[in-house]
């Protein structure tokens, strides 16, 4: 099909989505189906593959996504109804104050996602915001939006973030400057979409907790202390820690090698740190396992509404990838003359746009890219400039095709225009910001 037709029933698709999901008030769910089914058939899928290639991208959104928040869910109920998360929010607010404790949150979803997921970062963090806004009284926008933002920006420019990783290894980028080059990017990324904006943007959009966030079930007490607590936090993240990087280090071949892939998982992570929060927490301080059984029953209800919303937006991606919607852009960006910096980042981003997933949007990009790049002797720094204006294209403008902005709508309790108002526009200034750095470390390297 001409690459006219493909790109115009993309973007049709994204406005039709669009259109249902904010004007017509259609379940997302249902939207998402109904988009998938019309973009197959007026992108020239064959009529018989259509709904095998739907039931890939469910399985495979869900294959990963499903557990991770299943047990996440629950593991953070567990931390909430016991204190665990009160204890840390407390901390966070007696060192930085009830003033600054955005930027707080925002250097922890740094910080602590470097070896995880964004999603699996999201499910472990949230309480977190949860804990201090009810302290606080404040509005969870101001105190998400800069997590969120933390979670991002190290997901997408830090190594050993799987974003950045990916595109290192693919453009041949020399690792100690994607390193410094990603630092530089997130850093400021951050600061700017996170605690600034999230401060500007908590004036016109307000979200109060959700309704069953509610007082810890333990009283004062009962508690665990600051610094068990945040153990319990950290222990997920140190065992995929261990995988990330620790197994880098030896055998491949060896026991060692195995066993660290099968602890640092995020499945066994956050499996060994749900039954550690149960046995280790819960149990020890009087919660009986009637209730126990009760708060993790609650904690799965919200999770399914999630899933299935963050996999129907697999089942749009995927229809759209296999149309060869992406080649088609690609090919029509490149051909525009674009300064090769800039081309990264607006082929990312306009593929982000019409798919939704920013893995995908990364490796069409660097598929484009490469065989105009490769001859043109670029340093490895060069290299990684390009990587990081691909990262930062790759998660502006993030809508209703991608799981982030369904993980950040339900968990804090947005509605579709409040969420583009917020992380959506979060998003768009952190991607852009990053490009920029990345773009200007091209110029002068």
């Amino acid at each position: 099909m001409e690459t006219f037709t493909l790109i115009f029933t993309a973007l049709g698709s994204v406005l039709l989505l669009l259109f249902l999901v904010m004007k017509a008030r259609l379940h997302a769910f249902v939207a998402l189906m109904i988009v998938s089914f019309g973009a197959g058939i007026f992108s020239g899928m064959p009529v018989d593959k259509i709904a095998d290639t739907m039931q890939k991208g469910m399985g495979g959104t869900l294959g990963f996504l499903a557990v991770v928040v299943a047990l996440g869910a629950m593991f953070g109920k567990i931390l909430h109804e016991t204190g665990a998360l009160d204890q840390i929010a407390v901390k966070l607010l007696d060192k930085f104050g009830h003033s600054r404790a955005n930027y707080a949150l925002g250097i922890a979803g740094l910080i602590c996602t470097l070896p995880l997921f964004f999603d699996v970062a999201i499910v472990l963090l949230i309480g977190v915001v949860f804990a201090v806004a009810r302290r606080t009284g404040g509005n969870v926008v101001k105190l998400a939006i800069p997590l969120f933002a933390g979670v991002a920006a190290s997901a997408a420019f830090l190594i050993p973030g799987p974003t950045a990783m990916l595109l290192a290894s693919q453009m041949n980028a020399d690792f100690g400057w994607m390193i410094l080059l990603g630092l530089a990017a997130a850093i400021p990324g951050m600061i700017l979409a996170g605690p600034v904006f999230g401060n500007f943007i908590s004036k016109h959009v307000h979200l109060p907790l959700p309704d069953d966030v509610s007082e810890p079930t333990l009283g004062q007490s009962q508690m665990p202390s600051f610094g068990f607590s945040l153990s319990l936090i950290l222990f997920p993240l140190l065992l995929v820690g261990l995988k990330t990087i620790v197994a880098r280090f030896i055998d491949t071949s060896g026991t060692l090698h195995q066993w660290l892939q099968l602890i640092g998982h995020p499945f066994s992570a956050i499996l060994l740190a749900c039954l550690l929060a149960i046995y280790g927490l819960a149990i020890p301080r009087g919660m009986s396992k009637e209730k126990i059984m009760e708060v993790c029953s609650a904690a799965l209800q919200p999770a399914g509404i999630i899933l299935l919303v963050t996999g129907a937006g697999g089942v749009f991606k995927q229809v759209l990838v296999d149309s060869g919607v992406g080649p088609a852009l690609g090919n029509a960006l490149i051909g525009a003359g674009l300064p090769i910096a800039l081309a990264c980042f607006v082929l990312a981003a306009a593929v982000r746009v019409i798919q939704g997933s920013a893995t995908v949007a990364c490796l069409t990009t660097v598929g484009l890219v490469l065989p105009v790049i490769e001859f043109a002797g670029f340093s490895g720094a060069q290299l990684a400039a390009l990587s990081i204006c691909i990262a930062g294209g790759s998660i502006v403008l993030s809508h209703v095709n991608d799981s982030g902005f369904w993980l950040y709508g339900k968990f804090t309790g947005a509605n579709e225009v409040q969420t583009l108002k917020t992380w959506t526009v979060m998003e768009t200034i952190l991607g852009s910001t990053g490009a920029i750095v990345g773009m200007i470390a091209f110029s002068v390297l």
